[in-house]
C-alpha cells in the first residue's frame, strides 16, 4: 500500500502567518519555515510578536475565517484520496486549521496543539513530537506503508528524504536550489504527474 504524505500551507492553503501578517500589517509576522529552518526560534520569534502587540488566537481565527484553500487544491485531494490514503502532516495547530480542513473535504491531519490561558493569549506551543513530519512517514513505513511525500519548505526536507519518494511543491527557489534531489514542480497537474511517476503502481492521471 502507498501513502500519499502532504504538507498543508504553501501546498494545499494560504500560509495562515502571512495571511495574518498582511491583516495586521506586521511584517515580522511574514517569516515562515521557508526563511528560517528552525521552527522553534520561528514560533518564539512569533509569540513575542502577538504578545507585544497584545493579539490573541481570537485575532488569528477571524482571519483564518475568511481564507479558502489555493486554487484546485480540493480538486486535487480529491483526485488523490481516489489513488492513494492521504495524510497530512502539518507544523500548523489544530486551533487555526480547521475552518481550511473543512473546505478541504476533512482528509486526515497530523500536526500541534496551542496554550491558551484564560484571556485568549497564546503563552505556548506543544509539538507533537520532534521532527514530526519524518517521525510520522517513519512510522508508516514500519506499516508497510510505502510513502510518497509532498511539501514545500526547509521543514519538509527530512519527511521528503525519509519517504519512498519526495516532491517539492511551489517551493521558492533558495529550498530547490538547496535540494536538488527532488523533483521541483509549481502546478498541480505537474505535482498529480509526479505522483503517478512515484508510484509503484500502473494509475491513471484521469
Amino acid at each position: 500500500m502507498e501513502l500519499a504524505c502532504l504538507d498543508l500551507e504553501g501546498v494545499l492553503i494560504p500560509e495562515i502567518w502571512i495571511e495574518f501578517a498582511n491583516k495586521t500589517g506586521i511584517e515580522e509576522l511574514k517569516a515562515t519555515t521557508r526563511d528560517i529552518p528552525d521552527y522553534d526560534v520561528l514560533m518564539k520569534q512569533r509569540l513575542k510578536i502577538l504578545a507585544d502587540n497584545n493579539l490573541k488566537l481570537d485575532d488569528i481565527q477571524e482571519v483564518i475565517a475568511t481564507l479558502s484553500p489555493l486554487e484546485g487544491a480540493k480538486e486535487f485531494i480529491d483526485w488523490l484520496r481516489e489513488r492513494f490514503q492521504v495524510i497530512i502532516l502539518s507544523d500548523t495547530f489544530y486551533e487555526f486549521a480547521q475552518p481550511l480542513m473543512r473546505q478541504l473535504g476533512f482528509p486526515t491531519l497530523f500536526c500541534h496543539k496551542l496554550e491558551v490561558d484564560e484571556e485568549g493569549f497564546i503563552t505556548d506551543y506543544k509539538l507533537r513530537q520532534v521532527d514530526p513530519k519524518r517521525q510520522s512517514v517513519r512510522s508508516f513505513q514500519l506499516l508497510n506503508y510505502r510513502c510518497i511525500a509532498a511539501g514545500d519548505s526547509y521543514n519538509d526536507t527530512t519527511m521528503l528524504k525519509q519517504a519512498e519518494a519526495g516532491i517539492l511543491f511551489k517551493s521558492p527557489q533558495n529550498v530547490i536550489d538547496e535540494f536538488p534531489q527532488f523533483p521541483a514542480v509549481h502546478e498541480y497537474a505537474d505535482l498529480k504527474a509526479e505522483f503517478l511517476k512515484a508510484s509503484n503502481r500502473n494509475l491513471s492521471i484521469d
